[in-house]
């Protein structure tokens, strides 16, 4: 455990791990552009930040239960988001709150949100408390907090106002105003969140806890942008990490090593100096081991959008595997239909054939069923080398080794027929808007079993032209303006 290891009861640090929904890399120690976080960037300076940190899923409910285990998702039968019928962990797996409890830890969830995809589901059933201020004098805390507000729906910051052309824009989307300001509220939610870490970091100076404390910041997944929550590529899996340990890890370090967020878990456990009675997954980040090859990930059912992919990266390359390359990578998703202007936006371009040929290509009707990436060469994901022969080697490598992760780690079941709705949309209309066809049908069709139906496009430009209409107003609106979210038509 390295520096962690022969700690003694009372010299077990506290630990405080904080999470953000829904957010990538987007601080300005991370070098993001027009976006002020200064109580996060004194974190970094007071700690280590890690430069290449990725999640387990690109969605909530399965990497949460990745952080609560300390095992991939897809191993505990946690991996389908918003599953109806939750089950027991398998035999010997344990929640990492109640391994900590038994060991004498003072364990609490100070916000609401738990999240997970297994049972127990409830904070009451997870955690003793909800603030270190219930513990006994002198124990140890394992305190958690998740700061919501970096979901959407975002609100504008009026303190620090983001100047849209000041913010860097990926190339696969494409540079419209909308888009901008739209990417702009989000990192001016990311500021409003930022002073409340700051709060929350004066109180363990103020209770005199600095030293004796852990900080852990990180988010559940990457950024929610219509190309990046949900898919596994950069925008939606790579998070940010930065420990503080006052004394025991060196201030403003920067790490450029692969880490996954499965290990955050270990890390927590050889922390506290408690033992899994089931290894956990991951792996301790600040014992003497050499650095990770590899990280993985996997996405599976998206509300009731089915669909299934796995990946494996190196320091270099990404490979993923579409295990049902006959659905298209944006069929419909009712949640990001009724949430995304951006998802609005690009539908519109792409109807009225104004989008380039990379940013298209999310767009077509089926996928390939390997894509492979150089990150290095190309950093947005742009160009597929997976059938390109001097990246054959490549390919095979990962191939075999994503192959391996998938039968000896996780376990991995493929779609049944029912997952992949066989048979059951065969005489789906071809007009019309897709999602309220679902809502029409949603007594007649289990969509949690067949998923919703995943024809292209989901609504017709003059609907997608309405529907961006409908978002203008929310996303120009001024801080503090009483300007209220629309409510999409075809959506809940």
């Amino acid at each position: 455990m390295g520096c962690t290891a022969a700690l003694g009861a009372e010299q077990r640090p506290n630990i405080l791990w904080i999470t953000l929904e829904d957010r990538g890399p987007d601080f300005s120690c991370y070098g993001r552009k027009g976006v002020k976080t200064p109580h996060s960037d004194r974190l970094a300076e007071e700690g280590v930040l890690y430069e290449n940190v990725f999640a387990t899923a690109p969605v909530c409910s399965p990497s949460r239960s990745t952080m609560m285990t300390g095992f991939y998702q897809n191993r505990i039968g946690a991996n389908q988001h918003r599953t109806r019928e939750k089950k027991a962990l398998p035999e010997g797996i344990r929640p990492i709150p109640h391994l900590l409890a038994d060991a004498g830890y003072f364990t609490c969830l100070m916000s609401a949100k738990v999240d997970v995809n297994f049972l127990p589901d409830q904070r009451g059933k997870l955690f003793q408390g909800r603030d270190w201020k219930e513990r006994k004098e002198g124990q140890p805390f394992f305190a958690r907090i998740t700061f919501d507000a970096t979901h959407r729906p975002w609100k504008r910051d009026g303190v620090s106002p983001i100047d849209p052309a000041e913010i860097d824009l990926p190339p696969t989307y494409a540079d419209t105003p909308l888009i901008r300001r739209d990417r702009a509220n989000g990192l001016e939610q990311l500021q409003r969140v930022d002073r409340k870490i700051g709060k929350l970091l004066e109180r363990l100076d103020q209770e005199g806890l600095r030293e004796k404390t852990l900080v852990i910041l990180t988010a559940d997944h990457g950024s929610c942008h219509f190309r990046a929550k949900q898919f596994l590529y950069e925008e939606g899996i790579r998070v940010p990490l930065i420990l503080r340990w006052p004394g025991k890890l060196e201030a403003g370090k920067r790490k450029g090593e692969l880490v996954s967020l499965i290990d955050l878990p270990a890390t927590v456990m050889a922390v506290a100096g408690v033992e899994a009675p089931v290894p956990l997954q991951g792996r301790d980040l600040l014992g003497e081991q050499p650095p990770r090859k590899y990280v993985f990930a996997a996405r599976d059912k998206m509300d009731q959008t089915h669909d299934a992919m796995r990946m494996v990266r190196n320091i270099r390359f990404k490979l993923i595997e579409n295990l049902m390359p006959e659905r298209p990578w944006l069929q419909l998703n009712v949640y990001k239909e009724s949430s995304y202007p951006d998802l609005a936006e690009m539908s519109l371009l792409h109807a009225q054939g104004k989008l380039n040929a990379a940013q298209a290509r999310i767009f077509a009707k089926t996928k390939p069923r390997l894509e492979l990436y150089d990150l290095w060469k190309d950093p947005h994901e742009l160009v597929n080398l997976a059938d390109e022969e001097g990246a054959q080697g490549e390919r095979e490598r990962l191939e075999k080794v994503l192959q391996q992760w998938r039968t000896e780690v996780i376990q991995d079941v493929a779609p049944s027929p029912a997952f992949r709705a066989e048979g059951i949309y065969q005489d789906f209309p071809k007009d019309g808007t897709v999602a309220e066809w679902v809502k029409a049908n949603e007594k007649k069709i289990d969509f949690e079993k067949y998923g919703w139906p995943f024809r292209l496009p989901t609504r017709s430009a003059a609907e997608w032209k309405a529907v961006v209409e409908l978002w203008k107003p929310w996303v120009y609106r001024k801080p503090d303006s009483p300007v209220k979210r629309p409510i999409i038509s075809g959506t809940p």
